[in-house]
């Protein structure tokens, strides 16, 4: 029987369109020092994550096997956020400006897996389990901070592993507290799809436009433009518009490229920025 297209997009289709954004967000990233990337190309990139994380969300409800979905994330995690922590401690070179990437979204990828399994398990009502899988993952770096103050030779070991074993959310901009809840938004209304987009766009704009409003608004060089040319994280909320055209499939796609494309196009457009340095910086 010929299977008929839906219309619309797969998960698929949204990844592709989601790994576009992220290179041009990464190419101004790594290359903003040359002065010759346009902003633009990190506005449209501000799509990418919740493009990703509304995947995560539909990839964990849907797949067979969340503990192989897991192992995959995590070991990405364990790949680069143990790469930027040699990168932060100078065991490992970085750019001559100093500059070392900081991307590390699996590490949210991995903590936010965690906190799905919890919030289905506290819909079962397995209340013990679930109550430590959410919360754990989230009070983690909080703990590990007041270790850290209360006892300074705990401070190496415990960022040590906070950066392998026991990702924290704290440790890199992709892996910030409104990732997480954005993720977690996107996984408990994922049953209704406009609610879902409506609970996103809400608390995208909470955090993304109306905190950053209320700081910049006290500068005396505030101008209401500032909030569409510098402040413009809020832009994300605009995925909600692409995540309303998932028609509920998951596509054809070569699944392992997604995870090797991640940390590889990393890599080498910040070994790019490197080799250009000396010809492009202050250009």
């Amino acid at each position: 029987m010929e299977h008929v297209r839906t219309r619309g997009l797969s998960a698929s289709g949204l990844k592709w369109i989601a790994l576009g954004l992220m290179v041009l967000d990464h190419i101004h990233y790594f290359f903003a020092y040359t002065g010759w990337v346009p902003e633009w190309f990190s506005m449209a990139g501000r799509l990418a994550a919740p493009l990703f994380l509304f995947c995560l969300a539909e990839g964990f409800t849907h797949t067979h096997d969340r503990r192989g979905y897991f192992m995959k994330c995590y070991a990405l995690h364990l790949l680069m956020s143990g790469l930027l922590l040699l990168m932060m401690c100078g065991v490992l070179p970085v750019r001559p400006d100093g500059f070392y990437p900081m991307n590390g979204m699996m590490t949210s990828f991995a903590i936010l897996m965690v906190v799905f399994q919890g919030m289905d398990w506290l819909g079962e009502r397995r209340w013990g389990l679930g109550l430590a899988a959410v919360a754990l993952p989230l009070a983690w770096p909080l703990l590990a901070g007041l270790l850290m103050r209360g006892v300074p030779a705990l401070q190496m070991p415990l960022l040590v592993l906070g950066y392998t074993l026991l990702p924290m959310w704290n440790s890199n901009p992709d892996a910030s507290i409104s990732v997480l809840a954005a993720g977690v938004l996107l996984y408990a209304f994922r049953r209704n799809r406009r609610a879902q987009a409506g609970a996103f766009v809400a608390g995208t704009m909470a955090v993304s436009f109306l905190l950053p409003l209320l700081l910049l608004v006290q500068s005396p060089e505030f101008h209401w433009t500032m909030m569409f040319t510098v402040a413009y994280e809020w832009y994300g909320a605009l995925a909600a518009v692409l995540m309303l055209c998932y028609n509920g499939e998951r596509g054809r796609g070569p699944k392992a490229f997604f995870y090797a494309f991640y940390p590889a196009h990393v890599y080498i457009l910040y070994a790019l920025s490197w080799a250009a340095y000396p010809l492009l910086a202050g250009g």
